[in-house]
C-alpha cells in the first residue's frame, strides 16, 4: 500500500501553515442600540472550548438564555465558517454573539512579484 503523489499532495494543502484562533464578537444590535450606543467588543481565544465556556458563563451570569453551546458553535464554523446566535427581549433584538475562526501568522504570500528578467 504506497501512498500516491496526489494524496500526499492533498495532505500538504490541507495543513494550515498557522494557528487557528477564535474570534468572540458581541454587536449590539436593534432599536435599543440607538438609546444606549456602546461599541462592538471583540476577545480573542486559542481553544474553541474555552471560548464557548466564557460566553456561556457570561450569559448565565447576566441571566441570559444558554442558547450557545458547543456542538452548534463547532459545526457554525465547520459549515459557514462562522457561528452567530441573536438574543431578544419581548421580539426586540439586543445583541448578537459572533464566532469565527483566523488564522494567526498565516503564510507570507508572494506579493504576485515575479523574478527580475534582467540577468
Amino acid at each position: 500500500m504506497q501512498k500516491t503523489h496526489s494524496t500526499m499532495a492533498e495532505k500538504a494543502v490541507l495543513r494550515p501553515t498557522g494557528r487557528v484562533i477564535y474570534e468572540v464578537s458581541l454587536q449590539h444590535v436593534g432599536s435599543l442600540n440607538a438609546l444606549r450606543q456602546r461599541e462592538p467588543t471583540t476577545i480573542y481565544f486559542s481553544n474553541l472550548r474555552k471560548a464557548v465556556d466564557a460566553i456561556t458563563a457570561e450569559l448565565a451570569f447576566n441571566n441570559w438564555p444558554p442558547r450557545v453551546n458547543y456542538t452548534a458553535v463547532y459545526r457554525g464554523i465547520k459549515q459557514r465558517e462562522f457561528y452567530s446566535c441573536d438574543f431578544d427581549v419581548a421580539g426586540t433584538r439586543v445583541f448578537r454573539v459572533k464566532v469565527v475562526s483566523r488564522i494567526l501568522n498565516p503564510a507570507l504570500p508572494r506579493l504576485g512579484i515575479d523574478e527580475n528578467p534582467v540577468r
